[in-house]
């Protein structure tokens, strides 16, 4: 059996008690589920969540968050010449940060711990997604979890809204459109650091997405380009949401409760000096239909296009209206009117909310302005009262 110790100190699993065996013994080596995956740094990912989540199971959980959890880490360094040298690199670091707070996270939206593990320790899938910083963006096997590699700077910034983020998701109790946040890791792979942020997908894991947008409400360089647009279901942006007369049909009485909710996180975005983040529309077409297929199923896709969105079915019970509390199962999700000539489901939540606007954003704000001439007013690098306003004025008009 090996024996991981968590603390800074060089870490062998190959080191242990020495065992002294007669002839009539057999030793038995401890099974280990192996972590293969076609990048070492995934192998690497899914080992380090399932020691850290195993390594919960012993902790005393508190009854309230402390300003040290905030700032607590669980480290380990492994190497590990010869076992499962096939599948894993020969040596490795994990680092989770703290893993109290985003457990608490994962509790607050009903992510229990084994569920969290057993979506992870699966291969991630590689998202075809074009990203600012060009770092890979991956989904778990399930679709339930995006996993995003982020920028050291990123980290930094998240350390730095934590506490304000946990307080502002247990005074709203959870009901936000900002990104839920479940687990925050480094990975140290062939002397690299990664950091990876793990996250709720904001798009439906059961229903298939045909159409998807990134919006900001700002009009320079927000159009999805050529060869973004060859993907299957393009991530389009503002311009071509304009172009193309969308619209999203809540209806007087949903939208109402929808622009409370997003202007609340908006200002809370306001009050951390945030700016640059995005509302992400994914539309799934009753008319076209098609279900998402169960990763553990054999089965092919499945047609939805005889689901009506104005009758009770059993598939509606995964989906939550703004104001209900009773499924968590798809926490984005929302219904069209039913007085639209359309017949949609929309999933809806806010992303990338971690650009600060500090010099490095404002001295951005002066090149874009002198660059963008008569068309200034449509940046993106703006002051965060200005973007906000810019941004639910855009939502605004284009939701009815």
């Amino acid at each position: 059996m090996f024996v991981f110790r968590l603390d800074k100190k060089h870490v062998n699993p190959m080191e242990g008690h020495k065992i002294k065996t007669k002839s009539k013994f057999k030793v038995r080596h401890q099974k280990h589920k192996l972590f293969r995956a076609n990048e070492p740094l995934l192998s690497v990912l899914m080992w380090g969540v399932n020691f850290t989540i195993h390594q919960l199971d012993n902790v005393n959980i508190p009854v309230m968050l402390l300003p040290e959890h905030f700032k607590a880490n669980v480290k380990i360094r492994i190497d590990n010449q010869n076992f499962n040298k096939e599948v894993m690199p020969s040596h490795f670091k994990v680092k989770e940060y703290c893993p109290l707070v985003f457990r608490a996270f994962r509790e607050y939206w009903k992510v229990h711990d084994s569920s969290f593990r057993d979506s992870l320790t699966e291969p991630p899938i590689p998202m075809n997604e074009a990203t600012k910083s060009s770092l890979p963006l991956y989904q778990s096997y399930d679709r339930r979890f995006v996993l995003k590699c982020i920028a050291k700077e990123d980290v930094e910034q998240i350390h730095n809204i934590l506490p304000e983020y946990h307080r502002y998701i247990v005074e709203t109790q959870g009901d936000t459109l900002l990104p839920h946040y479940y687990a925050l890791y480094r990975l140290t792979v062939d002397d690299k650091e990664n950091y990876i942020l793990v996250m709720r997908n904001v798009l439906s894991t059961k229903y298939k997405i045909h159409y998807k947008y990134d919006v900001k409400g700002s009009t320079v360089d927000r159009r999805a380009t050529d060869k973004e647009k060859l993907n299957p279901c393009p991530t389009l942006k503002d311009i071509d949401f304009v172009e193309g007369k969308r619209t999203i049909d809540l209806g007087l009485e949903q939208k109402k409760i929808f622009m409370e909710r997003l202007k609340r996180d908006v200002k809370f975005l306001v009050s951390q000096h945030k700016m640059d983040y995005s509302l992400l529309i994914g539309i799934h077409d009753l008319d076209q239909g098609g279900l998402e297929r169960d990763p553990t199923s054999s089965g092919g896709d499945m047609n939805t296009s005889d689901l009506s969105a104005n009758e009770s079915s059993d598939d509606s019970d995964s989906l939550t209206q703004i104001g209900e509390n009773g499924s968590f199962d798809e926490p984005f999700m929302l219904r069209n009117s039913d007085r639209s000539t359309r017949r949609e489901l929309y999933s809806l939540g806010l992303i990338d909310i971690l650009t600060y606007y500090g010099m490095k954003k404002k001295s951005a704000h002066v090149a874009k302005t002198k660059l963008s001439g008569s068309d200034a007013d449509g940046i993106s690098t703006v002051r965060p009262e200005i973007y906000a306003r810019r941004f639910l004025d855009f939502i605004d008009k284009h939701f009815i």
